[in-house]
């Protein structure tokens, strides 16, 4: 039995993370899962949320934003829509994205979920940027 998996992270723009982990947690649509060597093989849609990656005794942590995930017993690859290490975000802006999509969900009702989806992902920046 393998004690770790291959992860890769790959957004629009570039490869985010490669390397090894021996335990992974993240968001998915239908909760926060944790991932050990030797899942079961799935495929899951992420929501916005903290990316812990676990290597011994090594510990990083990201802000995830949308995308999928290919969970095999031995690797997970991440395709997202964007990823930031803590150090990445900038709090204002995010502040701001935050108060725009309180703005358009209260105005348009946000029949179509991209203003909540905005609104937390601005969350997650703020919550992020504070840990830099």
């Amino acid at each position: 039995m393998a004690n770790v998996m291959q992860i890769k992270i790959i957004t629009p723009e570039k490869v985010f993370f490669e390397g090894e982990a021996d335990f992974m947690e993240f968001n998915t649509a239908d909760g926060e899962v944790g991932i050990y060597p030797m899942h079961v093989p799935m495929t899951v849609i992420l929501d916005p949320g903290v990316l812990r990656i676990y290597n011994g005794d090594d510990k990083k942590e990201a802000a995830l934003h949308s995308g999928f995930a290919e969970i095999l017993p031995d690797k997970i690859t991440i395709l997202a829509e964007a990823v930031e290490w803590p150090w990445e975000i900038d709090k204002n802006r995010a502040e701001k994205e935050k108060i725009r999509a309180e703005r358009a969900m209260s105005a348009d009702g946000d029949v179509d979920g991209k203003a909540e989806l905005s609104l937390k992902s601005a969350i997650l920046r703020i919550r992020m940027a504070d840990k830099k």
